[in-house]
Order: structure tokens, then C-alpha cells, then sequence
């Protein structure tokens, strides 16, 4: 089973040419999703005692289950936060896979963490923090955010020397911040409070200061984290960063910026403005796998004091213990990526978005998030256009909320389910102010106005009843 023998090699050769294949469809087929009772019928038995064969089993992914997945990197799937990664790092994805590396410490890892630690200071240097900074890149934005906030709620009981340690702490979040905040606050057992947006969903440090003047004085001191949103996932909007790490630096608690979609915006030129002050948060995450062009899974998690993370999240145990041994003149040593997050085995994702940025520079990425929001302000300006359409808002980075006069509920979920039915685009409603309405989210630099004239145009013939 584990020996390269013939079939191997010709398995190996059958998957690379499915590889490539796949990436050569400019575009992919958008595809559907099927029930469970179709893909049943149609694969059949795929785990039995004595195995189907490799090539069978790559048949049945491809002519049935590959066929079942709606491709996220189709220009027209617009919906939640697409994904389009690179040829460079899709092929250093097979690479990391074939690689067989333990990307946990420096001693099993070490030019496998090295890389990854070169794209972390690229982002490091994007938000402004200093030379010390570092981190990890994790699965993905709960992941990170939830790691953040455990070396958050370390830092504060450790400032209290002990008196908090039985303290159940408190963060204060927005009432339009991602729903991963409210489930890190579960899954710590600390009190999630949300301070009041704006109408465009935008936090403030004035809000953050009403919300803490509402606590009762007992739970002033619980508060250890205030976590900001650079690039809200339904509306795409970016937080007071200023005003709010202002509020943080006076009450002396963590500020962490959740830029799982948005913080790719860092690196364009055109919005780079609007986030100020992000360079005083305590950590920060994005998500490369969103619009930084790298496969699934994948969030650089960045502390601007690292130790303060590894304080927290570093785990012991006997087998352990040579891995934190001094390593001597070079600090690297010590950089276990496992001492940064809630996790300790894990594979070298960053290495598919390391590998992306080595290959095509930093100017192709600044270039590309560019014209992803060209793009979607192109959208924007269609919407404006259109007599039966209604922009809700100017777009501040690449989401696009609109509505369709005249429609509700099950209007727009027909017309969603219709294009996608037909292959045209993936396009699903959301919610806003509680009103049913449509978002276009785009990150995916070969998606065109032409791509989003056709939904504008189609709405305009679409009669549902």
C-alpha cells in the first residue's frame, strides 16, 4: 500500500493529468450541488474491503462528486467570499501534500516555517507593525480569531497576577462582526457583548466607549479584548481602526482585528487609507484562501507581540519538551508555529500563498486586489443604471448590496436557484436591515463587468411568481 509501484505511477500520472485538466478550463464549469440520495445512486459503494482501485475511485470523483461541488473559483460564483487561486499556488498545494512535512515546529519544519514566516512579515510589514512581529497561519478565520482571543484573555489574567484567573472574562464585539466571534465567546465560556454599528454596519470608538460605560462597574474589569472588523463579510465595510484602538490603549485591552475577507485591502493602494490605525491592534488575521489567491485552507494569524501569544498557547508534555530546548544563537529556533494557536499538528498551508508571492511578486498581488475593486465598482455603477435595480450602499471594498424593486423573498430565491440551475452564476440572497436582499461579492480577478451585467440584465427580464 505505501510502496511506488507500478499502478502508483500510473495513478500518479492519471491524477496530475486530472490536475492540470482542471485548471485549464478558463472557466470552470460552475456546477451544482446534489442530494445525498443522487450521489449515492450515482457512485455507489466507494469504501469496501478489498478497495475499488485508485482509477476507478478518481473516476467517480470526476464524472460524479467533483461535479457536485459549485467551483468557487468560477468568475460568476459571487456569492459569500469567492476564492481564486493561482495557478503557482494550487501546484505548491500538490507539492506541500507530496512533501510529507510536519509544519508544527522548527525542528521537523524549519525551511517549511521559514517560508511561511517570510509571507507572515510581508503582511506584518502591510499592517504597519514592527520588525518582533509574527505568527502562524491557521485553517481559517474562526480558527485565528479564537487563537487571538485565548492569548488575549492569557495577557489579562497575567497582568492581574493571579487575582483573575477564576475571573470569567468579557469581550466587546459589534453587532455586525462575523458570527465567529460569538462562537470563539461560547467555546471560551467569556460574555460576548455587542456594541451598536452604524447603518452602514460600521463600528466607531465611540460606540465601543457607550458600550463599556453600559457595564455595570463589576464587569468593567472582565473586559480583557475589543475585536474590530477590517471589511465586514456581508457588507464589506471597514471599522473605526483609529477611534477604536484609541478607546482600547486607554483602557489598556487587546484590540483585534478580524480582516478574514477585507485585509487583503491592505494592499491596494486605492482604499490603503481607510485602514488607519490598524497598525495599533495587538493581532490581526486574513484569510489568503479569500482574496489573497491561495487554495483552502488557509489565515495568517499575526501578533504584533508574539510572545505574548506563544506565553499562552504553548502546550508541554515529556515527548515535547526538546522542541522548547534553547537552540542557540539563532532565534528561529525556538519559532514553533504550534506555540502561536489552539493547535499543534498541522500541515504548511501558508506554503501554496508563500510560494504564489515568491513566483509572481507582490506588485502582481497589489495589482490584482486592484482590479477586483475596480471591478466591483463598475458593479456599483451598473446598479445605479438600472431602473429595476437599487444600490444600498456605495461599495467600500468588493461587496456589492443591492435590492430588486418590487421583489421579496422568494423572488430573488428563484432567480438565485435559476442561474445556478442553468450554470450562469451563483448569486444567493442575504439579509440587510432585515430586508431580503442580493450581494455580489468579488475577489476574483478574471470576473469582468460583463460577468455582472449579465445578472443586471437578467434581473430585468426575470418575471417570477
Amino acid at each position: 500500500m505505501h510502496r511506488h509501484d507500478a499502478s502508483i505511477e500510473v495513478l500518479t500520472q492519471a491524477v496530475l493529468r486530472y490536475a492540470v485538466e482542471r485548471m485549464r478550463l478558463d472557466p470552470p464549469p460552475l456546477d451544482t450541488s446534489r442530494p445525498a440520495t443522487d450521489l449515492a445512486a450515482m457512485a455507489g459503494r466507494t469504501v469496501t474491503p478489498a478497495g475499488i482501485g485508485g482509477l476507478e475511485a478518481l473516476r467517480v470523483f470526476g464524472d460524479v462528486l467533483a461535479p457536485a461541488c459549485i467551483s468557487v473559483d468560477h468568475p460568476r460564483f459571487l456569492s459569500f467570499v469567492p476564492a481564486a487561486p493561482t495557478e503557482a499556488s494550487i501546484l505548491f498545494d500538490l507539492v506541500v501534500g507530496a512533501s510529507s512535512i510536519y509544519a508544527g515546529s522548527w525542528l521537523e519544519g524549519a525551511g517549511a516555517v521559514f517560508a511561511e514566516n517570510e509571507a507572515l512579515r510581508h503582511l506584518a510589514d502591510l499592517v504597519g507593525f514592527g520588525p518582533d512581529a509574527g505568527g502562524v497561519f491557521v485553517s481559517g478565520g474562526t480558527a485565528g480569531n479564537l487563537s487571538a482571543l485565548i492569548a488575549a484573555r492569557a495577557r489579562w489574567r497575567a497582568r492581574a497576577s493571579g487575582r483573575l484567573d477564576r475571573v470569567r472574562g468579557l469581550v466587546i464585539g459589534s453587532s455586525n462582526a462575523h458570527s465567529s466571534i460569538a462562537a470563539a465567546g461560547r467555546a471560551m465560556d467569556v460574555d460576548v457583548v455587542d456594541a451598536v454599528a452604524d447603518e452602514r454596519g460600521r463600528l466607531d470608538g465611540a460606540a465601543v466607549d457607550a458600550a463599556v460605560a453600559a457595564l455595570p462597574d463589576a464587569d468593567r474589569e472582565r473586559l480583557f479584548a475589543v475585536v474590530a472588523t477590517s471589511g465586514t463579510t456581508n457588507a464589506g465595510v471597514i471599522d473605526d481602526l483609529d477611534g477604536i484602538a484609541a478607546v482600547c490603549e486607554r483602557l489598556g485591552v487587546w484590540m483585534h482585528v478580524d480582516g478574514a475577507y477585507g485585509g487583503a485591502g491592505l494592499l491596494a493602494p486605492s482604499v490603503r487609507d481607510r485602514y488607519r490605525g490598524i497598525e495599533r491592534a495587538d493581532s490581526f488575521i486574513v484569510d489568503p484562501h479569500k482574496w489573497l489567491f491561495a487554495p483552502f485552507d488557509s489565515c495568517a494569524l499575526v501578533y504584533r507581540d508574539p510572545l505574548e501569544a506563544r506565553r499562552a498557547h504553548t502546550q508541554h508534555a515529556e515527548y515535547l519538551d526538546v522542541l522548547h530546548e534553547p537552540g542557540g544563537d539563532d532565534a528561529d529556533q525556538d519559532w514553533n508555529p504550534s506555540d502561536f494557536a489552539h493547535h499543534l499538528s498541522r500541515r504548511a498551508r501558508g506554503l501554496p500563498f508563500w510560494f504564489s508571492l515568491a513566483t509572481h511578486g507582490t506588485d502582481a498581488y497589489r495589482d490584482a486586489v486592484e482590479t477586483t475593486l475596480t471591478v466591483a465598482h463598475a458593479g456599483a455603477q451598473l446598479i445605479r443604471d438600472a431602473p429595476h435595480l437599487e444600490l444600498i450602499m456605495e461599495p467600500e471594498l468588493s461587496v456589492v448590496l443591492f435590492r430588486r424593486l418590487g421583489w421579496g423573498p422568494s423572488q430573488y430565491r428563484a432567480w438565485s436557484d435559476r442561474l445556478l440551475r442553468d450554470g450562469v452564476a451563483f448569486v444567493t440572497p442575504t439579509g440587510w436591515a432585515g430586508e431580503t436582499v442580493l450581494r455580489i461579492c468579488v475577489v476574483n480577478p478574471r470576473t469582468t463587468v460583463d460577468d455582472l451585467a449579465v445578472l443586471v440584465d437578467s434581473l430585468a427580464a426575470e418575471v417570477v411568481s
